[in-house]
């Protein structure tokens, strides 16, 4: 019988790990909004976290693991406290409260990955000591009140009769009575009411309460036996809920359930590999889509025109269709950045007590969607970077009062979407980067930049060194060179590129330009030599055809010019070791900025949707390839890395 039991609870744990992180994502943004302004703290905030608390020590039952049942119910017995005016909401309360977010989250994590449990007893002993006997006057910061304490007790158990009723096999309901002077004409108010739940059951409490608009309503707690009793009452103004299941759960709340259904009646959970077979399906129907097209290109040439033109708009419609659900199945996978960027929060927030600085967090861009695989690997870099921002870029206070600075150092968090791909943004008012500085510790520890010292990306490739940093000491907030290249890194592996810009004494902007999904996108076919290639088209900003006689030669480099500025050259002839053009040719200009280059093909063939493979195996994973992917004519061809070919430019012209 265990046995069974055990299977039952694993295979509801993948939906008890969903639910609880939603519950612990409201959690963390309603205590956001208790520290931003505790003076407009309102009923609803406090009702939201104790539902948040309450489902999550439910669930937790159910799913067997008992340290995040226990917290939960503790950290649920303090709000209750505070929703009945025991004691009140303190900067102490808000610290547990916070600290209980971060410990359920790290005991439900320890279950799922098979640790052993963090350790909850002094967390516990934190939120019981809030609400213990005597201790209730010093918990409401009003020593004013110190005369008149409520009787010292936690949040009580449920009274007798609502237990005796429970065991006696009656069932408890609350009961809400909203007048008007419609039913006040009919003769139906409190009183009746009152006489008419009197003659069902056991009235256990009567309370009146307030409504938005300065009305009142009357909310009546009944133990009944009836089992008619929740279709009698209701109308005539009168609404009923359940209080309590007919077993008892030891030391539950009394409070009335006031949540809402747990997940909106428009939304289904789909787990993500779902979302992945089906994203699978549509590529594979890409690929045979343009094989299809493929086939109609040597068919219709032998049909009569009228069935040549049919045959045409039927192909057309196939290819509008299937962009559609494209899109649709891609739009399925887009959620917001907003709950990564509320994590930062408290990464900085817990930060802030670490160094004693002041800091200022500034999220824009929200609301910003971005794939959902991609949004679970950009943690990590952008934790790395805000740290990074306040251990390497935010000045003591006392220098940046000095350097004329406000006392409050600012970081800015940006998401925003440009074309295919999501801009974000990590940036500070510090003190900037030093090149020197860099460049004195680069040549200390022997590292030379791929483009050379004059290069413009050769700060930003001296940081991201694997065990380079500028700090002369390891603490628990900078540590020993191991975060930039690990940021750097994981951005190159979801198709990104990483950009610095600094000004020494202003502050430092990072920013990571990401595409939208990995999974399908639009391509330009190129060919190099007797070999084809594809560029993303989200890397490519414009397409130029240039004539050989337009291209400088500096110092065994070639050059073009660009709209009023000059862009390094890189054929790519030269890379695949196939001859070059000797008419005119077109360039691919990719990159943004001082990093931007022209990429000299062949010629480019044409735009199509493409299914990204990636190149997962370590012995074919080449510098300047992203993957590969297959046309229509069943041929395999590799996909172009934008970010990899502009570091091997730089690279180059640094040998040469």
């Amino acid at each position: 019988m265990p046995t069974n039991d055990r299977t039952e609870t694993d295979d509801l744990f993948p939906d008890y790990l969903v639910e609880c992180d939603e519950h612990l994502t409201g959690a963390r943004r309603l205590l956001l909004r208790l520290e931003t302004n505790p003076a407009a703290a309102r009923r609803e905030d406090f009702d939201g976290l104790f539902r948040h608390f309450h489902t999550i020590k439910g669930l937790s039952g159910i799913a067997a693991v008992r340290e995040a049942e226990q917290l939960a119910h503790h950290l649920e017995e303090y709000l209750g406290a505070i929703r009945k005016s025991l004691v009140s909401l303190t900067p102490t309360g808000a610290d547990a409260l916070v600290a209980g977010v971060k410990a359920l989250e790290e005991v439900i994590g320890a279950r799922r990955d098979g640790f052993p449990p963090p350790e909850i007893g002094p967390l516990i002993a934190r939120v019981t000591a809030l609400t213990a006997p005597g201790k209730g006057a010093t918990a409401t910061g009003n020593q004013s009140d110190a005369g008149h304490q409520p009787p010292a007790r936690s949040v009580p158990d449920d009274p007798d009769p609502v237990r005796d009723a429970i065991r006696a096999g009656s069932r408890v309901w609350w009961v809400t009575f909203v007048p008007t002077p419609g039913l006040a004409e009919r003769g139906v108010n409190v009183g009746t009411v009152r006489e008419r739940l009197r003659a069902a059951g056991q009235i256990v409490r009567a309370e009146p309460v307030t409504v938005p608009g300065g009305g009142i309503s009357f909310r009546f707690l009944v133990a009944s036996s009836d089992a008619e009793f929740s279709s009698r009452f209701v109308g005539d103004g009168m609404s009923v809920e359940s209080h309590a299941p007919p077993e008892p759960e030891p030391k539950s709340a009394i409070e009335p359930p006031r949540s809402a259904p747990l997940a909106p009646s428009n939304i289904v959970r789909v787990d993500l590999g779902k979302l992945d077979e089906l994203m699978r399906t549509v590529g594979e129907l890409v690929i045979t889509r343009a094989r299809l097209d493929s086939a109609l290109e040597r068919v219709t040439a032998l049909l009569p025109g009228a069935e040549r033109r049919e045959l045409q708009e039927t192909s057309l419609t196939v290819e509008r269709q299937l962009r559609a659900l494209r899109d649709g199945v891609m739009r399925v996978r887009l959620v917001p950045v907003r709950d990564v960027f509320t994590r930062m929060r408290f990464v900085v927030r817990d930060l802030t007590r670490e160094t004693g600085q002041e800091i200022e967090l500034v999220l824009t861009g929200e609301g910003t969607e971005i794939d959902k695989f991609v949004v679970e690997r950009l943690a990590d870099p952008l934790l790395h970077l805000v740290r990074n921002a306040v251990s390497h870029g935010l000045e003591p206070t006392a220098d940046r009062i000095a350097a004329g600075k406000p006392a409050c150092g600012r970081i800015d968090l940006r998401a925003t979407a440009a074309g295919g791909a999501v801009v974000v943004e990590v940036e500070d008012d510090g003190r900037g980067i030093d090149p020197e500085r860099v460049f004195a510790r680069a040549r200390a520890a022997g590292l030379v930049p791929p483009g050379g010292w004059a290069d413009p990306g050769a700060v930003l490739d001296l940081i991201c060194a694997p065990g380079f940093s500028t700090q002369d000491a390891a603490d628990r907030v900078s540590g020993r060179g191991v975060g930039m290249d690990v940021v750097r890194r994981a951005v190159e592996e979801l198709g990104g590129a990483l950009d610095l810009v600094t000004r020494p004494g202003r502050g430092t902007r990072f920013t990571a330009r990401l595409p939208l999904t990995l999974a399908i996108a639009d391509a330009l076919i190129v060919t190099v030599g007797s070999q084809t290639y594809a560029a993303p088209q989200a890397a490519v900003r414009e397409v130029v055809l240039v004539e050989p006689g337009a291209v400088t030669a500096l110092e065994n480099n070639e050059l073009i010019r660009h709209h009023g500025r000059v862009l390094p050259l890189l054929h790519l002839t030269d890379m695949f070791r196939a001859p070059r053009p000797t008419t005119e040719f077109p360039v691919l200009v990719v990159g943004e900025g001082r990093h931007a280059i022209a990429l000299a093909v062949d010629r480019v063939v044409g735009l199509r949707e493409i299914v990204v493979r990636q190149l997962s195996d370590p012995l074919v994973q080449v510098p300047g390839l992203a993957g590969a992917t297959e046309l229509g004519d069943g041929r395999a061809i590799l996909i172009l890395d934008a970010v990899g070919l502009a570091r091997y430019a730089r690279a180059r012209r640094r040998l040469h």
